[in-house]
């Protein structure tokens, strides 16, 4: 890689992590190409960016966006994206499923979060989750309500 293409990268890198809500620095050493391409699959088809980056690059990149702090170290892939929830979501349950792939670090909300952050993210239902179960928790009661209007009304045709 040239110099010129190294200082495009930083630049492509400083405007997509500025603009990401979280950057996941994860450890990829021993993963296959297969694996690793089932984790960018999963990763576009939640909007997360994946990638392996050198850490000098990485480095600059990430300070040039304001987000420092992380200490980058060996073999590492990127997760980035704008929403917190799917980047915690994809390295989580890629992390679950391969005993090589770990989640060593994270930069979200203005600081550096540890794994345990991550996880918990992780867990935390979707958008769309939560609003379904909003949508049962409003629908419960006229549910209920027609249930027991139709119970009235066979109850009135059995008495005459």
């Amino acid at each position: 890689m040239t110099r010129g293409e190294k200082t495009e990268l930083v630049i492509r890198l400083q405007e997509e992590f500025k603009n990401s809500e979280i950057v996941v620095v994860c450890n990829y050493k021993g993963l296959s190409t297969k694996k690793l391409e089932d984790l960018r699959n999963n990763a576009r088809e939640n909007g997360v960016k994946v990638q392996i980056i050198k850490n000098t690059l990485a480095s600059l990149a990430l300070d040039q966006a304001g987000k420092s702090g992380l200490e980058l170290k060996d073999t590492n892939i990127y997760l980035w994206g704008d929403d917190q929830l799917n980047v915690s979501k994809v390295a989580s349950k890629f992390e679950d499923d391969n005993d090589l792939f770990n989640i060593k670090t994270a930069f979200m909300d203005g600081e550096v979060s540890d794994v345990s952050k991550i996880k918990a993210l992780a867990k935390m239902p979707s958008r769309n989750e939560l609003l379904a179960m909003l949508l049962q928790v409003w629908n419960a009661p006229i549910t209920n309500f027609v249930v027991g209007l139709n119970a009235l009304k066979e109850k009135k045709e059995k008495e005459s």
